[in-house]
């Protein structure tokens, strides 16, 4: 198992709490509130947290503070396929998409009605790309701007299904606001589970089928762990002050 002991003096086995980022702990592509990141700290120092994303270190890292980030027992990058313990990379996955598969998201993102796209839409990670239509580099209006494109078009869904159906190795999925995380199969969120002992709770914002956090939330309901769905960081640390055992 990971990390630090896990189990009480007493031999019973802590909570691992395991938490999305993006959406979950922070604003979308923001950064850590600082009542909540002052709060968390002493819930990171008492308890068993691990972080799970789809973003790379340095984008977390432009996201959580470096001191939670270090008092996590280990940080699952990149949906798991980029793991780091503090300073130390633990493992890395150099699955990369095929020729044939990149030229047909460029086909997408050309065949897409959406303006402005702002560059940056393929963004190549350890074990994981992420697509993005408005592109990556986009400010929060432009953000804006495509979140409700979306949500009227469904576009994001529908370019993961065709993915989906269209390629056979690896996996699209609905990520943040803007994204579809792309991944081998087998190499979703779910893959971390290999990891844990003990109960789990898992906090995320894309819990639902398609979205980037489904796979490891049936994973976490099927071991018999708890799942909460929540809609920004707010719902997240409401939910965590009113647990009995936060410290």
């Amino acid at each position: 198992m990971v990390g630090r002991d896990t189990k009480y003096t007493g031999g019973f086995l802590l909570m691992n709490y395991i938490f999305d980022v993006d959406g979950t702990l922070t604003p979308s592509r923001g950064s850590m509130d600082v009542e909540f990141a002052n709060w968390f700290e002493h819930f990171a120092t008492h308890n068993a947290v691990y972080l799970v994303t789809g973003s790379d270190r340095e984008k977390t890292l432009e996201q959580i503070p470096k001191y939670i980030y270090n008092l996590c027992i280990r940080v699952y990058q990149c949906s798991g396929n980029n793991v780091w313990e503090q300073d130390t990379e633990i493992r890395r996955n150099e699955w990369m998409l095929t020729d044939k598969q990149h030229h047909w998201l460029l086909d997408k993102l050309h065949d897409s009605g959406f303006r402005p796209k702002v560059g940056n839409h393929i963004d190549v990670r350890p074990g994981l790309t992420n697509f993005s239509i408005v592109g990556r580099g986009c400010n929060l209006e432009q953000r804006y701007l495509y979140r409700g494109w979306d949500e009227h078009k469904k576009e994001r869904e529908t370019i993961a299904k065709a993915y989906n159906e269209k390629f056979k190795d690896s996996v699209a999925t609905v990520a943040g606001e803007t994204g579809i995380d792309i991944t081998p199969i087998g190499g979703g969120k779910e893959q971390i589970m290999k990891d844990f002992e003990g109960p789990i709770t898992f906090y995320g914002d894309k819990t639902m089928e398609g979205g980037n956090d489904y796979t490891l939330a049936q994973a976490v309901a099927k071991r018999g762990g708890k799942v909460i769905q929540v809609e920004s960081w707010e719902d997240t640390f409401n939910s965590l002050q009113g647990k009995e055992n936060v410290v």
